[in-house]
């Protein structure tokens, strides 16, 4: 697969195929660590982004991981699951008490911890979120969302960005945007219409730096020249990130409730706090009718996802939205609940916010300093740089190369879209481990500089 290839396929993530990655491997990896992975990729199917795997872990606490040969890193990445850090001394309590209370709650039966995590995320919610369906994962609860605006509407057309990701499977991926997950798949989901996201950068409209709104407006006359459109679904900030302007949501929700669509969010891994707020629209003031959560709901523990709803979408009574299996998992839910004591009682949504601020000034320093760094960008503990080069072309080799130095260095994170480095820390993070983690930042920048001149 030659650099073009990658640098098209290259979009959630950094993906294993890179020469880079073989190279650094040799470099890195004992042979003890190298038979594990062989191991792993013998046995598991191969897929871009994951397998054959990166390196092999043997523990994770807190914002740290450690590989199977004993060298740390402050992990930036997480999957987002880490909100709490890993392995949280409440969260394993919580789970272990409940491992001796009741392990599973079979279908049709209801459970404590399961009533009682609905009933503090519907005290959380914004506006009146007033429902709640848990599934095992993010994207499975995306697809009760998709199944749930089409019963509630009668119609089954969707309005989704490109580039946009909300999941693997197939429904998913029909409104998501990214190549390296719809390529050479074959017929998507019927009804499923993509606009441009709201990102100057790949913005058809060519606004520039002043966003005038003109992709908002654009979703309007869509959803007009449609007619029949059940939802527009969107990340309320895209996880490289991207933060849209303060009013495009606004403008979107007020074309969708003129048109009769619903307005689905999808804050599966920014909501809990990462972005400074308990949920990402608040940012923006907007109530969507139905928000949906995922990654670290389960504190980094156990996979759980959550649809929040709109009291009058309660209209599926005939229709089995989900009926997951572990839809009710006593576990799971138990972590949940733990996982929002910690936020509270941690104020970990504040600290978020504040760190983030303070490492969005340290970043901008950093940039001056740095003439591959072209954008800085971020809501509290969601943080995205952006290298390019001097005639403005993405500088995706270099930003592959400052993640594996930084690697080197013992700081872990992805390159998302090519060229932008996504830092996602734990919200536990300290002052002083930020710290140390833009040391290295800067460290591989300048190691990393020459390749550009």
């Amino acid at each position: 697969m030659n650099a073009d290839s990658l640098n098209v396929l290259r979009s959630e993530g950094d993906v294993n195929l890179s020469p880079r990655r073989r190279k650094w491997t040799v470099g890195h990896i004992a042979p003890e660590t190298q038979a594990l992975l062989d191991a792993d990729a013998k046995h598991f199917l191969h897929q871009s982004l994951s397998t054959p795997c990166l390196n092999a872990l043997k523990s994770a606490s807190g914002p740290w991981i450690e590989d199977v040969e004993g060298r740390r890193y402050l992990d930036f990445h997480g999957n987002n699951v880490h909100q709490v850090g890993f392995g949280h001394p409440r969260v394993i309590e919580a789970v272990k008490h409940q491992l001796d209370q009741l392990s599973f709650c079979t279908r049709r039966y209801t459970c404590e911890p399961a009533v009682a995590l609905a009933q503090r995320l519907v005290e959380l919610a914004p506006g009146d979120l007033s429902r709640v369906l848990f599934a095992p994962g993010g994207t499975s609860a995306i697809g009760m969302a998709l199944k749930l605006a089409r019963v509630a509407t009668g119609r089954f057309k969707f309005i989704s960005m490109w580039d946009a990701f909300h999941g693997a499977s197939l429904d998913a991926i029909s409104i998501g945007g990214e190549a390296v997950f719809r390529k050479g798949i074959g017929p998507l989901l019927p009804g499923c219409e993509h606009v441009p996201p709201p990102e100057p950068a790949r913005c058809p409209f060519r606004c520039g730096t002043q966003c005038n709104l003109a992709c908002a407006d654009y979703i309007e006359y869509v959803l007009e020249k449609e007619g029949d459109v059940a939802a527009v679904i969107g990340e309320t900030i895209r996880c490289t990130p991207f933060i849209p302007p303060p009013d495009w949501w606004k403008r979107v929700r007020a074309a969708c409730d003129r048109h009769g669509a619903l307005l689905i969010l999808d804050e599966i891994p920014i909501g809990l706090g990462r972005t400074g707020k308990m949920f990402a629209c608040e940012h923006y003031d907007v109530v969507p009718d139905m928000l949906v959560l995922g990654k670290g709901l389960g504190g980094g523990v156990f996979p759980l996802a959550a649809l929040l709803a709109r009291e009058h979408l309660n209209v599926a009574t005939q229709t089995a939205l989900g009926h997951y299996t572990h839809e009710k998992n006593p576990i799971a839910c138990a972590a949940g609940i733990a996982t929002l004591d910690i936020l509270r009682d941690e104020r970990l949504v504040e600290h978020a916010a504040q760190l983030g601020a303070e490492t969005i000034t340290q970043l901008c320093e950093l940039q001056r300093r740095q003439p591959l760094i072209s954008n800085v960008r971020g809501k509290g503990l969601l943080l995205g740089v952006e290298l390019r080069h001097s005639d403005g072309t993405p500088a995706s080799d270099e930003a592959e190369a400052v993640m594996y130095e930084c690697l080197n260095r013992g700081l872990n994170f992805k390159v998302t879209m090519g060229n932008i480095l996504t830092l996602t820390p734990a919200l536990t993070l300290s002052r002083e481990e930020m710290a140390t983690a833009l040391k290295i930042l800067e460290a591989a920048l300048d190691c990393v500089r020459p390749l550009s001149s």
